[in-house]
């Protein structure tokens, strides 16, 4: 089958048309192609003629075409601030991308977690986000370095799905998630766009199609760009947390890059805690409690009259630490017995189990603890970062104080 390439016109083959596509965000008179495939859009808005967008592959097409077509005409028209260049490049990917292809849990993961909470009795009071999907690292995609998008990937699954605000502007209102390559392109063209120019020029402004680790500055990045006002807290237990900004903010770049790489004690079991992990725990208490506080701070009550479980308008929390970033999506408090200390648990959608195991486990209510559940005494790392997104889109004012991206400082 041939198609016509969105940007210069060419007759190519539909399986070869993203390939090609793409090939014009790198080629180095990208300037002329540019303003030829404006002159195209502008003649096509003149004569009134609608021209339908070829499929760029032959995954599944969103059921919101109608949605990508008008954030793309309103990017040719001139509406966005930035360089036609760029609104050409914004066009054509809106078009282009392709959605994230996951496997489909019958229910949704989050309502086979909150039968498995309410199947754990009185003694337990949960709190959980709505719906998200799990999107897990492929060995033949990701394994080993695509954590971080996948991360992005539960996050705005959810994002699309209970905020309708959100839906209209997140990767041009195409109402799916992107694939890791598309949502490389976005990051790509946040960075062009001002954002995070520190953190760019770690990767000297090129992202697409690198395999390297991401961490939640990129994450935030790639949100405020299209206006989602997402934010970054720092949990800090290294001598560097002294080293902070007016504020107490301060500017960061990849995780993997500011942490204090530490080795375990050789002494200590996995299954015993040293002294200083004993001293580690108490402090990622303050972690647990703020995770607590910032789900129960926004419930909007029980899941069909259940009393231990309860469902939180809040976003999931994109959790970062040393080599690893998984996405929590609620946490657990467990009554402690005999005047004990209440106990308490996160729980995690983790990118590096396999969604079939979820399932299973999820389904048949058994083991699914080992992959969902992550108590106190497993938060063993000096350094910890969460992102979330507030509501609301933020103004053309403030966007431009969030290109800088900065974070809120918890020392312990």
């Amino acid at each position: 089958m041939i198609s016509s390439c969105p940007i210069c016109g060419n007759q190519v083959l539909t399986v070869e048309l993203e390939r090609h596509a793409n090939s014009h965000f790198e080629d180095d008179e990208v300037q002329r192609d540019m303003e030829l495939a404006q002159l195209a859009a502008v003649t096509e808005l003149s004569t009134s003629v609608m021209v339908d967008v070829p499929e760029p592959s032959t995954r599944p097409v969103p059921k919101d075409d109608s949605v990508a077509q008008v954030a793309s005409s309103s990017i040719i028209r001139g509406s966005s601030p930035y360089g036609n260049v760029m609104n050409e490049q914004i066009s054509c990917l809106v078009g282009a991308q392709i959605r994230s292809e996951i496997q489909q849990i019958q229910g949704g993961v989050m309502n086979l977690l909150r039968n498995c909470l309410e199947s754990e009795g009185n003694s337990s009071t949960s709190i959980i986000s709505g719906s998200v999907d799990h999107h897990q690292s492929l060995s033949s995609e990701d394994k080993g370095w695509g954590c971080g998008w996948r991360n992005i990937q539960m996050l705005s699954s959810h994002l699309l799905r209970q905020r309708p605000e959100t839906r209209e502007v997140l990767f041009g209102g195409c109402g799916f998630v992107p694939d890791i390559p598309s949502l490389q392109r976005w990051l790509e063209i946040a960075w062009d766009k001002g954002f995070d120019t520190v953190g760019s020029s770690h990767f000297d402004n090129k992202i697409y199609g690198v395999k390297k680790w991401i961490g939640t500055t990129e994450c935030v990045t790639l949100l405020r760009s299209f206006g989602l006002r997402a934010r970054i807290v720092d949990f800090d237990s290294t001598e560097s947390a002294s080293l902070q900004g007016k504020s107490g903010k301060r500017v960061r770049g990849p995780m993997d890059k500011y942490l204090v790489k530490t080795n375990s004690c050789p002494n200590s079991s996995s299954g015993e805690l040293s002294q200083e992990d004993a001293e580690n725990m108490r402090g990622q208490q303050v972690l647990v409690d703020w995770v607590w506080n910032y789900f129960k701070s926004n419930c909007s009550g029980t899941l069909n009259n259940s009393k231990n479980v309860m469902i939180s308008d809040k976003t999931p929390l994109y959790f970062q630490h040393q080599g690893h970033s998984r996405t929590i999506v609620g946490i657990q408090k467990q009554k402690g017995n005999r005047g004990s200390q209440d106990r308490y648990n996160l729980l995690v959608l983790d990118p590096g189990h396999r969604t079939a195991d979820l399932e299973r486990t999820l389904t048949m209510k058994k083991g699914w603890q080992r992959l969902v559940k992550r108590g106190v005494h497993t938060l063993r790392k000096p350094q910890y970062q969460l992102c979330y997104v507030d509501p609301g889109i933020a103004s053309s004012e403030e966007m431009s104080q969030l290109k800088t991206i900065d974070s809120i400082l918890i020392r312990f």
